[in-house]
């Protein structure tokens, strides 16, 4: 899932250690556009966001997952982001894959051919 919003808040680090070695999170609070704005925390893991990005007031493009887990009979669900963008460079890598289409090419007894944009298949 993708979603564009503001960051609006960025709450303290928190590390530990589990069964699998140590861990660290950061949460995140952003907040959507729209005529009611939702404020949504989202978890980031690990050391593989650039934290540059993460400036109040900058928005953002986050990819992320959704899961829910139950514990003790109560159920407790995470949104775990995978991927961060600024706005901008999100909007610019669109327009470079779009712009960017290559026809497939096949290899052939006799050199390289490009495939036809008229194949059936």
């Amino acid at each position: 899932m993708q979603l564009t919003a503001k960051l609006t808040a960025i709450l303290p680090e928190q590390t530990g250690a589990g069964k699998n070695g140590p861990w660290k999170k950061q949460d995140i609070i952003v907040e959507t556009d729209g005529q009611y704005p939702k404020k949504v925390c989202i978890s980031l893991w690990g050391e593989k966001f650039d934290r540059n990005l993460l400036r109040v007031g900058n928005r953002l493009t986050i990819s992320f997952d959704i899961e829910s887990r139950e514990f003790n009979g109560k159920w407790y669900t995470d949104v775990k982001a995978w991927k961060i963008e600024s706005v901008n460079d999100a909007a610019s890598s669109q327009s470079q894959q779009a712009g960017s289409y290559r026809a497939p090419i096949f290899e052939h007894e006799g050199g390289r051919v490009i495939a036809d944009d008229d194949c059936p298949f």
